[in-house]
């Protein structure tokens, strides 16, 4: 898993999604975290060394997603807390994320649905996996969303091609992502923009014989702010 999100967003999302894509006959549950020396989702800088838990439920193609980042090293970082429902039939997914910002070091209220005062964003998913490389389309439908060249809410979007391959015994991530179009919601993107791209490298470290470690490294830059970033991961899990 990697929080890349939220590559990360994302990443608790994208790990039952991914268990989802072979239909099981009983319910399979996940309960993993990872702890990452940076915060960085779809190409921009989120926070600081953190701790990123996920808990999540699958039947049959249908999953359940809790995921969550609390900083580390610096407790100031904003607080997150995101839903998934999702669902796959082949190679086809769809799902929606609730995800939720804690501003203001436990002062925002979960429960506030209010617009204009709402710290929740809901986004809406379709992506199709080709085998040699997945493509998938996010939208933001409702809540905090950001605005466009005309102050009018953005309907903020965001696509991502990911093409995953082994390599001197890593298994390895290439990703490309663009916002397609303007949007303050994403580092104010003035129009079409490519805002991610990535290389990702994980491998298993052996303890035992029976316990290993996943451990990941990211090179990340954003074309569209000219920002670069090195991310570090490891993961825990039963």
């Amino acid at each position: 898993m990697v929080t890349l999100r939220k590559t990360g967003l994302l990443l608790g999302a994208l790990m039952v999604l991914g268990m989802g894509a072979k239909a099981q006959d009983e319910v399979e549950a996940t309960v993993a975290a990872d702890i990452v020396s940076q915060y960085v989702w779809r190409g921009q800088d989120l926070g600081h060394a953190s701790l990123q838990p996920t808990l999540g439920l699958s039947y049959k193609g249908l999953s359940l997603t809790g995921w969550g980042s609390i900083g580390i090293s610096e407790p100031k970082d904003t607080k997150e807390f995101d839903l998934t429902l999702s669902y796959t039939t082949g190679n086809f997914n769809i799902g929606i994320t609730d995800y939720w910002f804690d501003y203001n070091d436990g002062g925002d209220r979960y429960f506030e649905y209010a617009a204009h005062k709402t710290n929740h964003v809901f986004e809406a998913t379709v992506g199709y996996d080709f085998g040699f490389a997945t493509l998938q389309w996010y939208t933001n439908f409702a809540g905090a969303d950001g605005t466009n060249k005309d102050g009018e809410r953005a309907y903020s979007s965001y696509v991502e091609a990911n093409v995953p391959f082994k390599l001197a015994g890593c298994d390895w991530n290439a990703t490309v992502g663009a916002v397609p179009y303007a949007t303050s919601f994403y580092a104010d993107a003035s129009n079409f923009a490519v805002t991610n791209v990535s290389l990702k490298a994980s491998k298993d470290i052996k303890i035992t014989d029976s316990f290993s470690v996943p451990v990941f490294a990211a090179v990340t830059a954003n074309p569209s702010t000219e920002k670069a970033y090195f991310v570090f991961g490891l993961t825990l899990q039963p």
